[in-house]
């Protein structure tokens, strides 16, 4: 009998000693093969103290970027380099400078999608399930600047009572969620809780019982005694929840084109069970940096990791940019 798919990546992350890593929004097929399975805060935290010789991440890029920052000495996969994200498409690296350059006495508070080069010129990054334990570790008498996503900035500066300077960055997935037809399904259904992502429009958001990461999500989906839930956020998470709660009907929060699979992320559906077994069997694509980019990007990581474990750290007095040059 000829070797499966599954059965081929399983012998491969064997022979080549790696590690899966996988994101809440990549198919099924591919969550249920991975060693770990979670949202871009976990995963960072997986890669940054694995112990395989290969990680490879099945997610979108600047993930696979982040584990690279934080555990250089591993050689790190994915399954396709062309796999991006809106967010970092949306934040070039120039802009973000200029923009830096406007406020150099603020803090940049950086949302985990963006690139390596963003993250280089940030002071701290963020995921939507730790970016208010962050913000609170910030000086009350600093500005913030935040980006590259407005909508999570902006439920996150109501949850904070912070005033934050917003990049206009928006994830393309997210955005697309109709306050309007949403309404109409909570008409029909008033007994569902709804749930939802904040990088949501803040028109769906106020509609929300729970604004949450993918993680906080998927913990009321499992905990919540509700037997009906509408889920404003990518539709990979659907699987996990499945899983969790077999019981409960799951209703997609519907978007703006209602004949388009516009609550799927293209970039994570790039990633294929069969790009998994090419990537581990020759070792590419690999995501290397500069070691100089590597370095400077790592300190905005590891002020996250530092007040996320309950350490305190300094913050800088001015945005220097010959310090941080490229």
């Amino acid at each position: 009998m000829p070797e499966s798919i599954t059965e081929k990546i399983h012998r491969l992350k064997k022979e080549k000693n790696a590690l899966l890593l996988a994101h809440f929004y990549e198919e099924g097929d591919i969550q249920d093969i991975a060693d770990h399975v979670g949202d871009s805060f976990y995963l960072a935290k997986m890669g940054q103290k694995a112990q395989q010789d290969v990680i490879l991440l099945a997610g979108v890029v600047f993930m696979a970027e982040s584990v690279k920052i934080l555990n250089p000495t591993k050689k790190v996969l994915v399954p396709d380099l062309q796999a991006g994200c809106s967010l970092v498409e949306g934040a070039p690296f120039e802009k973000y400078l200029a923009w830096r350059n406007q406020h150099p006495d603020g803090i940049a508070v950086t949302y985990i999608n963006s690139s390596a080069e963003v993250k280089a010129i940030s002071d701290v990054i963020v995921t939507s399930s730790n970016a208010a334990q962050i913000i609170d570790a910030i000086p009350r008498e600093r500005k913030i600047l935040f980006g590259p996503d407005q909508h999570l900035g902006r439920f996150l500066s109501k949850q904070t009572g912070r005033e934050f300077l917003l990049w206009p960055g928006a994830c393309e997935v997210h955005v697309l969620f109709n306050a309007k037809r949403l309404q109409d399904l909570i008409l029909d259904h008033p007994e569902a809780r709804v749930i939802a992502h904040p990088e949501c429009d803040e028109s769906v958001l106020k509609m929300a019982h729970v604004v949450g990461s993918t993680s906080r999500l998927l913990e009321e989906v499992q905990k919540h005694p509700a037997k009906k839930f509408i889920v404003a956020t990518e539709a990979g998470i659907f699987h996990q929840m499945k899983k969790l709660r077999p019981d409960v009907e799951l209703i997609q929060a519907p978007v703006v084109d209602q004949n388009c699979l516009c609550n799927n992320c293209p970039y994570m559906k790039m990633n294929t069970l069969e790009k998994i077994a090419r990537a581990l069997e020759t070792g590419k694509p690999e995501v290397q940096l500069p070691e100089n980019l590597r370095l400077k990007a790592q300190t905005s990581l590891d002020r996250m990791m530092a007040i996320t474990s309950g350490k305190s750290v300094t913050w800088p007095e001015h945005f220097n940019e010959k310090a941080l040059a490229l």
